[in-house]
């Protein structure tokens, strides 16, 4: 682990939880202990949440418990799309294995909001609580340690370095965690067979909404309503992404016409590499989630394939998970390892058994058609499965709420002051 220096000791300021990475899992678990009465710093290295071709997708799980922190109306004001069930493309014909349309819930879809003004609207609420304190344009360089025990994070702000202490340090910043680094905890990573290549394109009225998919042999495409315009994700085969930018910008634009017609010149509206952004798709998960006196959630943790766009609400889970298991430890001023291990016990299983099913669905289906060239497959005996009503009321609820859903206890919270 990374050592604190002795010399030149900067300012020292205290807090009870110290969560570094104001994303999803961040931001809400910051919410959720501020409500609590907990002291909390959210710590984020960037200005502001304005990021391109973040995770967007809001899933019922997590829209239920907006709705019990009286946010769903506010969260479903912004500006969003609905998304209700899922359909590929195939040389068969169209395959729509998941429909949350007539299921019981709450909120039939999947919300697609602008992540960005998703963690303005929690950390604003946030905000509302004495307790809670956010740091924006502030970047941790170091871990404070004693005894072997995380007390806290060193980071500087405005060229100026703090030392925050803290009986506990979560990490919360994503899949290339700083903080998982300086505390030499190294990820487990399961074989991808894709890339997507994130861009922007026109959208007019005519086009549809919510949530596209197209599929021709050896190409795959997915495009998500953003109103003006639409996110575009073409999917690669896994390392090809340097032999397509050789082959030119045409070549993109040639396969996206093929993928949606529909797009006509729009597509050429792709004018340079730099507009395209490479996501490396990948799926891990870290053996060890803890060390004494620090956590990590979310991607820092398990990064999650983004089949089923299910990655934030995995992490939001994490963070209703650490909540519970961490506010008394933290009234109490004392968070030990037990308390930790708690957390990874509880949320590893279910992430795990979802990244088994992300990466069997990669490379039996996507994979398989991107290597041979083919349009994707599903056999007679899966569409007749599928096309049960147990089986897809089953696989509405396992995209709605996943393995095992974390319910908010309330109770916990504290007057608002």
């Amino acid at each position: 682990m990374s050592q604190s220096r002795a010399a030149q000791s900067p300012p020292i300021t205290k807090t009870g939880c110290c969560i570094v990475g104001a994303g999803p899992a961040g931001a809400v678990l910051a919410l959720l202990l501020a409500k609590a009465g907990v002291a909390v710093t959210l710590i984020e290295a960037h200005r502001d949440f304005d990021r391109e071709f973040r995770g967007d997708t809001v899933h019922p799980s997590t829209l239920d418990l907006l709705a019990q922190l009286g946010l769903a109306e506010k969260t479903l004001a912004l500006c969003h799309s609905r998304v209700s069930s899922v359909t590929l493309e195939t040389k068969e014909g169209p395959f729509s294995p998941l429909n949350l349309e007539g299921l019981q819930l709450t909120f039939p879809f999947i919300a697609i909001i602008p992540q960005a003004r998703l963690l303005e609207l929690l950390t604003h609420e946030a905000s509302r609580y004495p307790n809670f304190r956010l740091l924006l344009s502030s970047t941790v360089q170091e871990l404070v340690i004693e005894e072997g025990q995380v007390r806290g994070v060193r980071y500087t702000q405005d060229r100026a370095t703090t030392e925050l202490r803290a009986d506990v340090v979560i990490a919360a910043d994503g899949r290339f965690s700083k903080i998982r680094k300086l505390a030499d905890i190294e990820p487990t990573t399961d074989g991808s067979p894709m890339d997507i290549l994130w861009f922007r394109l026109p959208r007019e009225s005519s086009d549809g909404s919510g949530l596209v998919g197209r599929n021709t042999p050896g190409r795959a495409l997915v495009m998500i309503d953003r109103g003006s315009h639409w996110q575009v994700g073409y999917i690669i085969a896994k390392g090809g992404y340097q032999q397509l930018r050789a082959a030119g910008l045409q070549k993109l634009r040639s396969a996206l016409r093929e993928l949606a017609p529909f797009l006509g010149d729009r597509a050429d509206t792709v004018t340079d590499w730099k507009e395209v952004s490479l996501l490396s798709v990948e799926s891990s998960c870290c053996a060890q989630w803890y060390r004494p006196g620090l956590l990590l959630i979310g991607d820092a943790a398990h990064a999650m394939s983004p089949i089923g766009g299910v990655g934030i609400n995995y992490a939001i889970q994490d963070a209703i998970a650490t909540f519970h298991a961490l506010v008394g430890p933290l009234r109490r001023g004392r968070v030990s390892v037990y308390d930790l291990d708690a957390v990874q016990q509880r949320r590893r299983p279910p992430t795990r058994w979802v990244q088994w099913v992300q990466t069997a669905m990669a490379k039996q289906v996507l994979g398989s058609s991107l290597q041979k060239g083919t349009t994707i497959h599903v056999p007679k005996l899966l569409r007749f499965v599928v096309s049960l009503k147990p089986v897809r009321r089953l696989l509405g609820h396992m995209l709605a709420y996943g393995p095992r859903p974390e319910p908010l206890d309330t109770s916990l919270f504290s007057s608002p002051s």
